[in-house]
């Protein structure tokens, strides 16, 4: 069976009394509701509930100062992903002042993807409003908190990294099931258009992964090649338009080289860790195959080209190619949605077997469920867990690190970061040693959240601590760079940033070298800071690559935990 010729007709409630119904089944009520609580959850001061790599928010942040001081992605500091992303952020930003970093960057990408959700939805639910609802649903949980499919620590709390890959995993669900599930050939055409020039600038990897599942819905009579060109033609157009007015687009392309080079490495052992650590997706997606496959056999697929066509088009040959390119995604990223972009293939396959009672119908239907629930289940349990978890918490003590300071911890956590910090400063030499052994204090250190709350805590007082400096010695400094994996600084004191420094600093990763401009721009930088508590092999990694910034400066103990290198 081909895809395309599965779905029912229109099934709306009819007769007096089922207005409400109707209403409540609305696929646009439930965006519009959706929509309202996002804009609402953003308004709200809210203290969330600490998560594993909490810092990777900060990220963001810092990329919202520099393009409010007039920087570009790409143009003016490196990046690790597309400018898409950031510069929505710093869009909602601007109207959400008190909005919590978190929810910001989690629901960044949502003024792009609520609209294509919405045209899908519209386009289904024009022949069946269960259909719509079926592809809506899943979309607006996965969209609605900070939540990852995978974690490494075992306590609960929203998931502060994986943003950007995030976004990517929903924009891949939209694409898929547009591909699948429209049927006007223009709307279709503009969804893949205006879902691959998102994917491109959110991250390069995830427009790779959408160009596999383009070129397959040509290959499968989903999509004509004429359309699939215009869409291109459209794509390119528009990132013409925006380099020729920006130049951020050959920015872009020329840090996704950088990047390249930075981490090249075999493809194969990523395969192998993506089926790892989703096997609980991975075996049943490969079982469902064996399963769809066995059917075709038995049904008899004809030797020829029409048998070969009717493969390709088939649920089976949809699974298989979706299931290839969102693999390959993952074998890019660290903490994300992984493969809920598979929903839509295995909603076409729900429907078509779902009247299928002999043979393998229900074994096809077991582990369509068992390839889908998992994802379903992780995510709401995890997000049920740090929500249910959260009024017990006690704030983190960071008053001056304004929003992002703004999370719960279990009390504690909350005395264990206090008495960490104290550790950490008077046991330097210690940690130095691990450091000069290339070890970190734990494996998996930046996934534990009493060092994320340790590190807030760091970041106060770092934050108090300049305050008091400038008090005291009448200076007011003009910006700040710290030699750390984020910098908060500029945004807690409203500073301008340095130019040409990479946001998100990872040794070996997303470092590059250290040209003349850069050094010229670092020194324009009244202040460096270098963290203290404490010392790690990667923070050492940076304070090396670095080192050239520092000629010429005064140093100067800020506090326990911080240090400062200072511009004449």
């Amino acid at each position: 069976m081909s895809v395309g010729n599965w779905e029912t007709a229109v099934d709306r409630p009819q007769g007096a009394g089922s207005t409400l119904r109707r209403v409540a089944a609305s696929p646009l009520v439930w965006l519009i509701a959706f929509a309202l609580c996002v804009l609402l959850g953003l308004a709200l001061p809210l203290r969330l509930p600490l998560g594993p790599n909490y810092w990777d928010t900060a990220v963001y942040l810092d990329a919202v100062q520099r393009i409010r001081s007039g920087q570009a992605p790409g143009l003016d500091f490196f990046a690790p992903v597309g400018p898409l992303g950031y510069y929505l952020a710093a869009a909602l930003d601007a109207l959400f002042s008190r909005a919590h970093p978190m929810l910001l960057a989690n629901w960044a990408i949502l003024p792009v993807a609520l609209p294509l959700a919405g045209v899908l939805a519209a386009d289904v639910d024009r022949r069946s409003r269960s259909t719509a609802l079926a592809l809506l649903a899943p979309f607006l949980l996965f969209a609605s908190l900070p939540v990852n499919l995978h974690g490494l620590y075992p306590m609960p709390g929203f998931d502060g990294y994986g943003h950007y890959n995030r976004h990517v995993c929903l924009l891949l669900y939209l694409l898929v099931a547009s591909l699948l599930f429209v049927e006007n050939r223009r709307r279709l055409t503009a969804l893949v258009g205006v879902s691959m020039l998102a994917l491109f600038l959110v991250k390069v990897t995830g427009a790779v992964a959408g160009a596999m599942l383009v070129a397959y819905a040509v290959l499968a009579g989903r999509l004509r090649l004429r359309e699939a060109l215009a869409a291109a033609a459209c794509v390119l157009a528009a990132l013409a338009a925006l380099d020729l007015a920006t130049g951020i687009v050959r920015a872009y392309v020329a840090d996704i080289l950088t990047l390249l080079s930075l981490n090249a490495g075999a493809l194969a052992p990523r395969f192998l860790t993506v089926a790892s650590v989703k096997f609980n997706v991975i075996g049943p997606s490969l079982l469902l195959l064996g399963a769809l496959a066995l059917a075709m056999l038995r049904e008899g697929v004809p030797l020829s080209l029409a048998g070969l066509r009717g493969v390709v088009a088939s649920p089976f040959g949809w699974f298989a190619a979706a299931l290839l390119a969102l693999t390959f995604f993952e074998t890019q990223n660290t903490g994300s949605l992984e493969f809920v972009a598979l929903w839509p293939v295995i909603l076409v396959i729900l429907l078509g077997w779902r009247a299928r009672r002999r043979s393998l119908g229900p074994v096809v239907l077991v582990l369509a469920i068992a390839a889908s629930l998992p994802s379903a289940l992780i995510y709401v349990e995890r997000s049920a867990r740090a929500l249910l978890g959260a009024p017990g918490h006690v704030g983190v003590d960071a008053p001056d690190v304004g929003p992002l300071g703004r999370v719960s911890v279990k009390r504690d956590i909350a005395e264990r970061a206090s008495g960490m910090l104290a550790h950490y400063a008077t046991q330097q030499a210690s940690y130095r040693d691990l450091v000069a052994r290339g070890l970190p204090p734990s494996y998996i250190l930046y996934s534990e959240i009493d060092y994320q709350a340790t590190w807030l805590l760091e970041v106060q007082q770092g934050v108090a601590a300049i305050r008091a400096w400038e008090a005291a010695g009448g200076r007011r400094l003009n910006g700040f760079f710290a030699l750390d994996f984020v910098d908060p600084f500029n945004r807690l004191l409203d500073r301008t940033p340095p130019r040409l420094v990479p946001i998100g600093i990872d040794p070996g990763r997303s470092n590059p070298a250290l040209g003349p401009d850069t050094l010229a721009e670092l020194a324009r930088t009244d202040a460096i800071l270098a963290p203290r508590c404490p010392p790690t092999a990667a923070r050492a990694a940076i304070a090396g690559h670095f080192a050239a910034a520092l000629a010429g400066r005064r140093l100067v103990a800020l506090s326990p935990c911080w240090e400062m290198w200072l511009k004449p």
